[in-house]
């Protein structure tokens, strides 16, 4: 029980770090502004759908999906990164990329998401401890994280409102430029490790 119990506490940690809700709270507040309270929420579900259903995706067939698809982990990262990329410059300049009149509510809750949220990093940390503690506790420990962020970006108006407009705003656009230099990082990894495969 002990053992469950410390395995539980460290994937939960190791996971609620590399989805960091606390980051995408500015960005997911700047998404969902002048919207209803009940469609911010429902953006937050959506995040949380998105995110969760990739993390459990990945715990239970792990590297079969990439095997099935004929894809690697360096080229998932690369593809994400430069998703990552054009979030960031969208938060930094203020403009918006790929929304429709007719969808413009659905890009938040998708790009929060992933690969906001779920990215190669939520991805292989989750592939990780299901190496090393099999399913159950990575899956409690995952159900654990996202209930944690859903609440974060449930509430994400509230801190908004708590922090200001202008401080949000300004966090946001710091925020995007870290999200590019994050994502720059991710594509060369990613880069790298191809390079390595294909030698």
């Amino acid at each position: 029980m002990a053992d469950l119990l410390a395995g539980v506490i460290y994937s939960f940690a190791a996971l609620f770090i590399i989805l960091d809700p606390l980051l995408s709270v500015p960005i997911f507040a700047a998404m969902t502004k002048g919207q209803a309270p009940a469609e911010v929420h429902r953006q937050a579900f959506i995040a949380i759908a998105v995110a969760g259903g990739l993390m459990y995706l990945f715990l239970i067939f792990n590297t079969y999906i990439f095997e099935i698809l004929g894809l690697n982990l360096p080229s998932f990262q690369i593809a994400g990164g430069i998703l990552l990329f054009i979030l960031g410059i969208q938060e930094t300049l203020g403009i918006d990329i790929g929304k429709s009149k007719e969808h413009s509510t659905t890009p938040a809750g998708v790009v929060i998401g992933t690969p906001l949220l779920c990215g190669p990093g939520a991805i292989t940390t989750v592939m990780l401890l299901s190496n090393s503690y099999g399913i159950l506790i990575p899956f409690i420990a995952i159900s654990l994280a996202l209930i944690a962020t859903w609440l974060i970006l449930y509430y994400a108006t509230v801190i908004q409102k708590t922090l200001g407009d202008v401080v949000t705003d300004i966090m946001g656009k710091i925020l995007g430029m870290f999200l590019a230099a994050i994502a720059i990082k991710i594509i060369y990894s990613g880069i790298i490790a191809l390079s390595l495969i294909v030698k």
